[in-house]
């Protein structure tokens, strides 16, 4: 059936997600490929499967697999990859194609080109290591993106899905215009992050949870949590991830483990973020830059902790540096240290900032109901 004739027939439009990792989808986006197929549309999900067939065939999407190495920058490669997703997308007559992260966004709209398929949505989830960069460099690629992805991927039916206002005008969009909409990350489902009882104090327990990655900044919260104690706060740092063996930012396991004495443990990768959580009263991201908006820092705020960060896109959308948690410059252990110390000689302002956390998760619309509803009017727009 061809998309007219899905329209004639009153059928909602089928949705094609392409994004270049099934567990990226897997962890972050279930929720909307589920309110997609319960709002009557055929979606797809276009991906490199690994280990996470399963869990999104579940929502009612069918599965496509894409190989497509997304730390590869080979131009070559990306070209490839975009004439495999063109072919597939013309097979499956998809509607609307929904971009997921730069690399889909480059890779899918040139594909959605080729296809010849002007509407898509652009869900811009940060901008890695080209966001965290302040140098030449990466001012010289941000313009190139903003170049290509405003130039020969857009269409008049292009929409653009950011997690934070920052981003929107790195391309030269109005955060409050008709193309652009602002959404709270991927959200969160507050019921199923309900805030666990504060342990007890002292020791200070702060909880890093993350892909264990240099733009993290998991150096500099060992650095400042050594600081901290050495100043004499009385407090203690885990850190849960692992390395991304496809990320070049990669921390090795050796250094996180010569990280892990002193008050300070790294426990690898962790299937229960919400329990490490509950064992910590301030979780901690102090990112380089380059964020959407990290879900780490939404499940924490929706499990009411205070939230130490930095004032880098993503992260200050969500904390309001004395609300919710405290807000230092990135890549400033010295600063990240004495942020520590004020909230280990502080219990009743680390309760207060869970509190506040919590509350703007579920009136600020971050949660995954708000999110959905977003997307959902989008593909209505553009059906």
């Amino acid at each position: 059936m061809e998309p007219q004739d899905a329209a004639e027939a009153g059928e909602r439009a089928h949705v094609a997600f392409v994004v270049t990792e099934d567990w990226f989808f897997a962890s972050h986006f279930l929720p909307m490929a589920r309110a997609a197929v319960a709002a009557g549309h055929r979606v797809s999900v276009v991906t490199r499967v690994r280990a996470h067939r399963d869990v999104i065939a579940a929502t009612g999407a069918r599965v496509v697999e894409l190989e497509a190495e997304r730390s590869s920058l080979n131009p070559m490669a990306a070209g490839y990859a975009a004439g495999q997703l063109a072919a597939i997308l013309k097979a499956l007559k998809a509607d609307i194609v929904h971009c997921i992260a730069l690399r889909g966004i480059l890779v899918g709209g040139a594909a959605a080109t080729l296809a010849g398929i002007p509407s898509r949505v652009y869900a811009l989830t940060g901008l890695g290591l080209i966001g965290a960069r302040q140098d030449r460099t990466g001012r010289l690629a941000r313009a190139a993106l903003r170049l290509l992805i405003r130039g020969p991927l857009e269409t008049a039916r292009t929409r653009y899905l950011f997690e934070n206002p920052d981003d929107a005008r790195l391309l030269g969009l109005d955060p409050d215009g008709p193309r652009v909409t602002v959404v709270g990350g991927a959200g969160i489902d507050p019921e199923v992050w309900a805030p666990a009882p504060l342990p007890p104090h002292p020791p200070l327990r702060i909880a890093l949870t993350a892909r264990m990655l240099w733009s993290k900044g998991i150096d500099t919260a060992v650095e400042a949590a050594r600081r901290a104690r050495a100043g004499g706060a009385d407090l203690e740092l885990a850190l849960y991830g692992a390395p991304d063996p496809s990320n070049r930012r990669a921390i090795p396991e050796a250094t996180l483990r010569d990280w892990s004495r002193d008050g300070i443990t790294w426990h690898g990768a962790t299937g229960d973020v919400a329990g490490a959580l509950a064992r910590a009263h301030v979780a901690c991201l102090p990112s380089r830059g380059g964020e959407g908006l990290p879900r780490a820092l939404l499940e924490a705020a929706a499990s009411g902790r205070a939230v130490l960060t930095t004032d880098v896109p993503g992260c200050r959308t969500l904390v309001r540096d004395g609300i919710e948690g405290l807000i230092v410059p990135p890549d400033d252990p010295g600063a990240l240290a004495a942020a520590m110390s004020r909230l280990a000689a502080d219990p009743a302002l680390v309760d207060r900032m869970g509190a506040a956390a919590r509350a703007r998760i579920v009136t600020g619309g971050f949660t995954e109901a708000a999110v959905t509803d977003r997307v959902l009017r989008l593909y209505a727009e553009l059906a």
